[in-house]
């Protein structure tokens, strides 16, 4: 139910194609909200249908692309989803259930994964670094962007938190 939310968000930040909207899923909500190319289409399509969102006007040219706004009844939508209680999810890692596993029937190979995990947390860590560096410097901190920053910085702890955790229990194999 999640993603025609973070599209109307999306769009609310800025209006967008289809292609604009992937593109910006690939770099910024598609870390906590993934959802393909294909999925993201066919909800823009739905979006419209529904009239939360609408093409804007505009000039024909040949490969021109639709560009799309959200409709008053897309923001009212949004902003009664934001008000909405929801419980929090529980964790569900099939790594975690693995180490589980590996205490039932042995660790072997466990080390390599385990390895492997923790650099791609501390690759993924240092890409949150970076866009952290890039869109949220320190002299923009009290800026209208204070919220977009807070979901950023909820993706660095929470890779500190896989690194340190990675880090602890490959100790405890050794």
């Amino acid at each position: 139910m999640s993603l025609p939310h973070a599209i109307l968000t999306a769009l609310l930040e800025k209006p967008s194609s289809g292609l604009e909207l992937t593109r910006r899923f690939d770099k910024s909500i598609g870390f906590f909200w993934p959802a393909t190319h294909q999925q993201i289409y066919r909800e823009l399509g739905r979006l419209e249908a529904a009239g939360r969102i609408r093409a804007l006007p505009q000039q024909p040219s040949r490969g021109s692309r639709k560009a799309y706004e959200v409709l008053p009844a897309g923001r009212a939508a949004l902003a009664d989803w934001v008000a909405e209680p929801q419980e929090p999810k529980p964790v569900r890692d099939a790594l975690v259930l693995r180490l589980r596993a590996a205490g039932v029937v042995g660790s072997h190979g466990l080390r390599a994964e385990l390895e492997r995990h923790l650099e791609l947390h501390r690759r993924q860590l240092a890409q949150y670094r970076e866009i952290e560096r890039h869109d949220f410097p320190p002299e923009r901190a009290a800026a209208e962007n204070r919220l977009q920053h807070r979901v950023l910085t909820a993706g660095i702890d929470l890779e500190r938190f896989w690194i340190d955790w990675l880090t602890d229990t490959l100790d405890e194999l050794a």
